[in-house]
């Protein structure tokens, strides 16, 4: 059960490993782009490529998943990604139980976007962890986890990309381990858990009064959705890379202080955050050296 790209990982993993996957649930297909043509997400694709039966159901509970998981007769299930939160009927279902890799390191993060959230807040690691599912979210006996560095400057989309086959390789371990009886359950110590909710469009606005290695987290944190947006010398630019200058200026936070070969150079409040690549109304990404080029801003 999985609908991403990340989860379409785990799936391709299960496969390449020998595992036999009964059938695929996924989310519906989703209109994009200007003209909203409906595309399949991308474990439906790779479902039919290799000739597995998709479930794209919008409804958990009417009985119809319970009837069709039933039938598929799994004998674990496994949970990547999904996008819903599966109920207590479901769950009992398969007689290995069901087992969920999440992409922080349990209990931190649960919820939607643990994999932003540790970018925004400037984390210096995370990971993927295998849990048994439980009715609560994220909130399961823990079966193995992978750590790895948040590398300097390293966005979420680029976390992902190196989560998602450290994902795959960790469901598969940890299935081999329940096909064995090895798995081990270790309860998740509740008092150290956080959330991690979905990002929004509301989210992307800077605030350059916030410390700057914040604000350059933040900047990393929301590439590539919804992305940071800031005011800079009176034009409202998407903000794709910048780094931190540790050097203190007595301007107002959001000040340009210069603007050249380097990029753009905005007082925060402990220092200076360096625009290095931004986006100009109408126009495409680029680096900001090469949009002062045809467009001096006013400082």
């Amino acid at each position: 059960m999985g609908t991403p790209d990340f989860a379409a990982r785990s799936l391709r993993g299960l496969l390449d490993a020998g595992f036999e996957v009964v059938g695929v649930f996924t989310q519906p297909d989703k209109p994009v782009g200007r003209k909203q043509i409906l595309e399949a997400p991308p474990v439906k694709k790779l479902a039919l490529e290799r000739g597995i039966p998709v479930f794209q159901l919008r409804k958990l509970r009417d009985g119809t998943a319970v009837e069709i998981i039933r039938e598929a007769n799994p004998d674990v299930l496994a949970v990547v990604a999904y996008g819903r939160l599966l109920p207590l009927d479901i769950l009992n279902i398969p007689p290995l139980g069901c087992v969920n890799i999440h992409g922080s390191l349990l209990p931190k993060y649960r919820g939607a976007a643990p994999i932003q959230w540790a970018v925004i807040n400037g984390d210096p690691e995370t990971g993927v962890t295998a849990q048994y599912m439980a009715e609560a979210m994220d909130a399961g006996d823990i079966i193995g986890a992978r750590k790895t560095a948040i590398l300097p400057g390293e966005t979420a989309g680029e976390l992902f990309e190196r989560l998602a086959p450290m994902g795959a390789e960790l469901l598969c371990d940890t299935l081999r381990q329940i096909g064995s009886g090895t798995a081990q359950r270790t309860p998740q110590n509740e008092a150290e858990a956080t959330y991690a909710p979905p990002l929004t469009k509301e989210m992307a606005e800077l605030d350059f009064h916030m410390p700057g290695r914040l604000v350059v987290s933040k900047i990393c944190g929301l590439d590539p959705w919804p992305v940071a947006v800031a005011q800079i010398g009176g034009v409202r630019f998407k903000v794709y890379k910048a780094d931190y200058v540790d050097k203190p200026t007595s301007a107002e936070p959001g000040t340009v202080l210069s603007a050249g070969k380097d990029g753009i150079a905005v007082a925060v409040s402990d220092g200076t955050v360096l625009i290095r690549e931004l986006q100009a109304p109408g126009g495409k990404r680029m680096a900001a050296a090469d949009y002062l080029r045809g467009h001096p801003l006013c400082l």
